[in-house]
């Protein structure tokens, strides 16, 4: 078996190229094959591990870094039973370990995730792309993908964000598009539609809060169209899972797939990362990925 550490030297704050290595080597002396790989750029993780995982040899993923480290090395993983995968959580967004509440910062701690089991859990497969958390489509996806335009200068990544979902609200809300799932098309204008296999994403936004990925179903949110001051004041409910108390304007659905058409090319988030297409579909793939799971933590169950 070959433990390989996919370390992104930008994530988060601080020299985790540095800190990592020394730890790295400290607690894998003498315990077997082990590599260090830093990324050097988008789709390298991937890339790697997919490399890696064609040997056919067992091998045992952590994605030291943010989501979108994660997300690169999930997409690299999944196609091969080999392969199974998990989160050195160590990025300035680390928002699928937030499902395992109180458990969570066992993903920050290297010996627990190499003394860790493996567990299958399902992922959404959209735009050519996989997803272990959530994917979305419409104003928030809009916002995310637009922040690097504003990235500028003295602007930081926190005003960014501000500058661009001020911006975003001035262009509009709502995009006309066409939502089909459970056998039922839905035609018109749309803010956001949010397809959830974990329960956490965008910083802290917890649309679905029993969602949990391995449960063969996607908990997708479709939230209709909205004024600009009703979004704003539904927002808070929104980001606690409170969808429940707001069905006048937001469906809930428990699926399988949901297809999705645009009159244009729209960008769609995945796991953090920005996706553009005009047509796809959420399709979830039960127990598509290889987690592992920290030792001591306890493993969520799947819902009735």
């Amino acid at each position: 078996m070959k433990n390989l550490f996919v370390i992104n030297p930008v994530a988060g704050k601080g020299d985790n190229l540095t800190r990592l290595t020394a730890e790295i080597h400290s607690l894998m002396s003498g315990r077997g094959d082990y590599e260090i790989y830093a990324t050097k750029g988008p789709l390298d993780a991937e890339n790697k591990v997919k490399t890696e995982a064609s040997s056919g040899e067992e091998l045992r993923v952590y994605a030291c870094g943010g989501d979108g480290t994660f997300n690169e090395c999930v997409n690299g993983a999944a196609s091969f039973e080999n392969a199974a995968v998990s989160c050195f959580a160590c990025g300035s967004g680390n928002d699928f370990v937030r499902m395992f509440g109180n458990d969570a910062p066992l993903f920050s701690s290297l010996p627990a995730l190499i003394n860790g089991s493996v567990r299958n859990i399902d992922i959404i497969s959209v735009a050519g792309r996989y997803c272990a958390n959530i994917a979305s489509l419409g104003f928030d996806a809009r916002v995310g993908t637009d922040v690097h335009k504003y990235t500028k200068g003295f602007i930081s990544g926190g005003f960014a964000y501000i500058v661009s979902l001020v911006v975003n609200l001035i262009k509009g809300i709502n995009k006309p598009l066409r939502l089909t799932v459970n056998g039922e098309t839905l035609d018109g204008e749309f803010a956001l539609v949010c397809a959830c296999n974990g329960q956490y994403y965008g910083g802290g936004f917890n649309p679905v809060p029993d969602a949990v990925p391995d449960d063969g179903f996607i908990d997708l949110l479709a939230v209709s169209k909205v004024s600009r001051a009703r979004f704003l004041a539904l927002v808070g409910k929104y980001a606690k899972g409170r969808y429940a108390e707001m069905t006048e304007v937001i469906r809930h659905f428990r699926c399988r797939e949901a297809e999705f058409q645009s009159p244009e090319t729209i960008p769609v988030n995945v796991d953090g990362e920005c996706v553009m297409t005009a047509a796809s579909s959420f399709r979830i793939v039960p127990g598509g990925l290889r987690l592992i799971v920290p030792e001591g933590a306890e493993y969520f169950s799947s819902r009735s």
